[in-house]
């Protein structure tokens, strides 16, 4: 009986399915952007930078002409190589979980699967 607008038992248990392997999705998910080396450069290529897809500083590299260069330049150059590595990281991890998530339709009340 599933009285009270309450989903059937069916329902929970294949929501708690797909929830269990969600979870193992997203760790699996956590490990893969922690490995990831996502470059940035400035426009110039003066600069470049990488950073993990959880978006943690790896390295960077620096042309060694950048010394001719004046102290605001060399700054926007660092500047712009953080920004775009930061900018394609953010995509990345928002595609990759808009596919791990993408296929969820618990049909529970109270959730709003319009966003899924």
């Amino acid at each position: 009986m599933a009285g009270f607008g309450l989903p059937n038992f069916g329902q929970l248990t294949e929501a708690f399915k797909k929830a269990k392997q969600i979870q193992q999705d997203a760790q699996k998910l956590q490990d893969e952007l922690e490995n990831m080396e996502i470059e940035g450069k400035s426009e110039d290529e003066m600069v470049k930078v990488w950073i993990s897809g959880n978006q943690v500083p790896l390295k960077v590299e620096v042309n060694e002409n950048i010394v001719n260069c004046e102290k605001s330049k060399i700054e926007e150059n660092i500047l712009q190589a953080f920004q775009k590595a930061h900018e394609t990281s953010t995509s990345t991890m928002k595609e990759r979980m808009n596919e791990l998530t993408g296929g969820l339709n618990l049909n529970l009340p109270g959730l709003d699967n319009s966003d899924s």
